[in-house]
């Protein structure tokens, strides 16, 4: 007999202490139906609702059992009845397909939560069919002696496709017989087993072991997947099938409470994903979990870590000023161009409607979700999420509300901006772990977008979107006998962040991301963004042993062209010149992307080199918008290297880096007045999420 009400017998004091779990001593009575005892179903709206304060997760003894407590039902019931537009288009998008079947990557369990909310039975009969021919499938391929289908790619589609299932064998229970329920679980249960087993992994008896690839690694999109389908088959199997209780406790206990919670407490400050920005819209499948469980459980898990809220101005941050497009990190096998995509729209609407109407965030986020290139999914299969998560009515904070400035300390990444207007300057600067496969060896990178990518990451032109190597990015690339001396797993260090109204001033350690290399002494890039004119001042050292060079390169989708004091990339929509203020006499060459590799379809790259540099290479570039430059006098002396730059709007500077010590000085008038003279400071600051320092 299994208890309808959750208990964790491995973890019984952790979660006792932390969430006043309280499990029952006597067994309930289970039948075919999953009858137990009635357990509430909490709260799990919009807003977070029903928090595990008082008491623990409790699992509903009727089907449906699965999100659909009365709070949602009554919702998304109004929702149609209604007539609103995102019911509208979810509902005649089941409809259409349910008559033509030509909806990419329709999921049964579309149908059958209408089957649920309407009633109509033809809704469950299609789900239920759709599932059961998916199942017979497998059957027969696992009665050959053969792998089943659900276990290719390393059991990546398992999320899906077992999850589709539980919540089919959940929302259209009495449209099924006990004999298909059985087998289906069989199917579900054998492969959610070889996904934590994953060297005893078979299939009828036939050993298929698998690598088991980031079964222990929260940060890897594999992993949300493998959480999905372990926990919609416990709640929707719970007093059917003996191994319920087993996938509770291990996505509950095991897998979010010791391992998720650690890792991103320790590992994702800030929010965001290793994986970048690609891949790393992944975790948006982990925030519909959270939403599943609350709804499901009435227990609230999103906020046993920080890493939830702050994941929200972390995506906003991360998309340029003209709200199409986000930053460019890490592989982005679907898209190599980054743009904006219903994803990103599911990630953002999640996350807003896991904080509720009450935090600040989700206003600001509104105002993003209406703004953006993506205000309503455009892809069919994810016209859901509009449905389930899309609040039309909310209120509304612009997003100038936003602190300019962020950091994720976790992802290393901070994206900066002068402004929210489309116009502004936006930067992005990379300068944190390298730890998963989906991660590219960018650190120390620098990403400039004014109106259009003036300084981009060449991923963006690549034929795969998985092209990683240091030449595609805008950092110091360091070459030996005429190979790049690559960058290894490791992490770069940010030593100092100071943000002010006026500039803001970033230093990095990337040299431990060469891993003790001898062609690698030291890597060394300090950025200087000025505000008011949107220009960078860059300032790069790079020591090399054993004959390797210092190449200093910017990447850019419109080639270079000569300026006589340096380069200008001029776009339709903005400008940029890059002017070296050190070495004196930098050589330079423009190379075009499609020559030097196949999976190119366009682009350029600066390479800049000091022919005197030796072992040791120091450069000092200037970066700014066409036309903002007035006057740029290199000040260079023993020890110091720095410029004098004035600039067209007023802003003026006087700037001074050390050649070998880390660091400088500044002084810096705006507005006809000296708003900074002094040392650059040396720590990292903590940044406020509102501009009013919340």
């Amino acid at each position: 007999m299994v208890s309808s009400k959750l208990c964790f017998a491995s973890a019984l004091a952790i979660l006792a202490s932390s969430f006043g779990v309280a499990c029952s001593d006597t067994p309930e009575t289970t039948g075919s139906g999953g009858q137990g005892a009635a357990g509430g179903m909490g709260g799990g709206g919009a807003g977070g609702s029903g928090a595990a304060g008082g008491g623990g997760p409790v699992i509903p003894a009727e089907h449906p059992r699965i999100y659909l407590n009365e709070a949602n039902r009554g919702r998304l019931g109004a929702a149609l009845a209604a007539a609103e537009p995102a019911a509208v288009r979810f509902r005649d998008m089941v409809d259409g397909h349910l008559q033509n079947g030509n909806v990419y990557a329709f999921e049964p369990h579309f149908a059958a939560l209408l089957g649920v909310l309407t009633g109509e039975a033809a809704y469950c009969a299609y789900a239920v069919d759709e599932v059961e021919t998916r199942v017979a499938a497998e059957e027969a391929l696992i009665t050959a002696g053969e792998r089943a289908e659900v276990a290719h790619d390393s059991y990546l589609y398992i999320g899906e496709t077992i999850g589709d299932l539980a919540l089919v064998h959940d929302w259209c229970f009495d449209s099924t017989t006990p004999e298909q329920r059985a087998r289906w679980l069989a199917y579900a249960n054998q492969a959610v087993w070889n996904v934590w087993h994953p060297e005893e992994a078979t299939w009828g008896g036939v050993s298929y072991p698998w690598s088991g690839w980031s079964i222990e690694n929260p940060s890897n999109n594999y992993y949300y997947s493998f959480l999905r389908a372990t926990m919609l088959l416990g709640l929707s199997s719970l007093g059917e099938h003996e191994s319920a209780q087993t996938w509770l406790d291990t996505f509950r206990v095991t897998k979010i409470q010791n391992e998720l919670v650690p890792t991103f407490t320790s590992d994702l400050q800030g929010g965001g994903s290793r994986e970048g920005t690609g891949y790393g819209v992944a975790m948006k499948n982990l925030f519909r979990l959270y939403d599943l469980w609350e709804s499901s459980t009435g227990e609230r898990i999103w906020d046993l870590t920080s890493h939830t809220r702050a994941s929200l101005p972390s995506l906003i941050h991360s998309t340029v000023p003209t709200l199409d497009r986000i930053a460019p990190i890490g592989d982005h096998a679907r898209d190599s161009t980054a743009a904006l995509f219903d994803y990103h729209r599911s990630y953002v609407l999640l996350l807003s409607h896991l904080l509720g109407p009450d935090d600040p965030l989700t206003d600001v986020a509104q105002t993003w979700l209406d703004a953006c290139s993506v205000p309503q999914m455009e892809q069919r299969f994810m016209y859901i999420d509009d449905f389930l998560y899309s609040a039309p009515a909310h209120a509304k904070r612009p997003l100038a509300d936003l602190h300019p400035t962020y950091h994720g300390a976790g992802t290393g990444n901070v994206f900066f901006r002068n402004g929210w207007d489309t116009k502004a300057t936006w930067g992005a600067f990379m300068a944190g772990p390298f730890t998963e496969s989906h991660a590219h060896r960018d650190q120390g990178s620098l990403l400039i977008y004014q109106g259009e990518w003036l300084a981009y990451d060449q991923n963006i032109l690549s034929h795969s979107g998985i092209y990683q190597n240091e030449e595609a990015h805008n950092l110091v690339r360091i070459e030996q006998n005429g190979a790049t001396v690559t960058m290894q797993n490791g992490a770069a260090n940010l030593v100092a962040l100071h943000d002010t109204p006026h500039f803001l001033y970033l230093r990095a350690d990337i040299t431990p991301v060469y891993a003790g290399k001898g062609a690698v002494g030291r890597v060394d890039r300090e950025v200087l963004f000025l505000k008011g004119p949107g220009a960078f001042l860059v300032m790069d050292r790079v020591d090399t042993n054993d004959g390797a060079q210092a190449v200093w390169q910017l990447n850019a989708p419109i080639s270079p062209t000569s300026l006589g004091q340096g380069w200008e990339v001029s776009g339709a929509q903005g400008s940029l010149d890059v002017r070296p203020l050190f070495p004196a006499l930098p050589s330079g060459e423009v190379l075009a992307w499609p020559a030097l590799e196949s999976e190119m379809s366009g682009g350029y790259r600066l390479d800049v080199r000091d022919p005197a540099a030796g072992g040791q290479a120091r450069f000092l570039m200037l970066l700014a918008p066409g036309g903002a430059v007035a006057s740029a006098t290199p000040t260079s002396s023993a020890g110091t290297i720095g410029a004098n730059v004035a600039f067209d709007d007023g802003t003026s500077v006087e700037v001074g880096f050390g050649e070998d010590q880390a660091g400088g000085t500044l002084k810096l008038n705006a507005g006809g007045s000296t708003v900074f003279d002094g040392p650059l400071p040396e720590a990292v600051g903590t940044l406020p999420l509102l501009k009013n320092g919340n």
